[in-house]
Order: C-alpha cells, then sequence, then structure tokens
C-alpha cells in the first residue's frame, strides 16, 4: 500500500505524521496534481502491486477520493471507498459523491466493515487486537461487550 498527498511541500502541508507512524514501512507520493490517478507514479505504484481490488479513501469525499476512484474503476480496478475514513464540507456534498462513485460502480463502505471483512475470523492472532480497536473506538461495540461480560458474571455468582 502506498500512501499519497498532494502538494505537501505546498499550501496542503506535510503528510499526516500519525499516519507515518502507522506504515513506517510504506512510500508516501508526494505529487501535485489534485486527483492522484493523473500522476503517473502514483498509477504505477498501484500497478505494480498487482492487486485489483484497492481500498481507497481521501482527505475529501468529493474530490480525493472520488476523482481517483472513477478512473480506477474505469480502468478496470474494483474500487472500495471507505466513506467514513474520508471527509467533507457538508453532508449534501458528500451524497452526492456517495451517489456519483455508485453509479459508477465503486463500492461504497466503512472502515469497521473492511476491517470486519479482512478479519473474517476472531480466533485468528489480530482477532484481539482489532476487538480492542472496536472496543476502544466504537461506544455500542464496547456496550455490548460490557453487557455480555456481566451476563456472564451474573452467571458466575
Amino acid at each position: 500500500m502506498d500512501l499519497t498527498t498532494s502538494g505537501g511541500d505546498g499550501q496542503n502541508g506535510p503528510f499526516m505524521g500519525e499516519l507515518r507512524a502507522m506504515f513506517p514501512k510504506n512510500e508516501v507520493v508526494d505529487r501535485t496534481l489534485i486527483n492522484a490517478w493523473d500522476d503517473p507514479s502514483f498509477v504505477n505504484a498501484v500497478k505494480k502491486t498487482g492487486r485489483k481490488k484497492l481500498l481507497m479513501a481521501g482527505i475529501t469525499t468529493d474530490v480525493y477520493l472520488t476523482f481517483p476512484a472513477l478512473q480506477a474503476v474505469a480502468e478496470g480496478f474494483d474500487v472500495y471507498a471507505i466513506l467514513d475514513a474520508s471527509g467533507t464540507w457538508n453532508s449534501l456534498i458528500e451524497q452526492a459523491a456517495m451517489m456519483r462513485m455508485a453509479q459508477a460502480g465503486v463500492k461504497l463502505t466503512t472502515w469497521v466493515a473492511v476491517s470486519a471483512e479482512l478479519q473474517r475470523d476472531w480466533a485468528t492472532p489480530t482477532g484481539p487486537s482489532l476487538g480492542r480497536l472496536y472496543f476502544d473506538r466504537l461506544a455500542p461495540y464496547s456496550f455490548l461487550l460490557e453487557s455480555h461480560n456481566r451476563q456472564a458474571w451474573s452467571t458466575d455468582l
């Protein structure tokens, strides 16, 4: 997986340090083009992976996610747009971007759905870490787990 930034040395500022820390081995492709798919180095990095299924997010849903997602689908890639890992100015803009992508064949999803689909089985070594992430970040999940644990404790009494 490569990471990309638009104008990291200019108006948009440097790539987010938190993401660099999460993915220390990943290259950051700095570009000046607004649409990442217009940058040959970005497209070549994607194609070099040999993968046809792409998980994409962007700092803005309507521009930095929509534009490359549409072009990738047009070139035969299976694109999943991770909506809650992207942002926008208001709900109307997000809805318009979602409709545009869906009409073009982009699959709309969330980080929770993607993580669960990749996890597939809680019994794998990454299961407890993902459960902890859900517990820390998703209040409804933590409530569910807390309720389950209380029921388990009450039967032990």
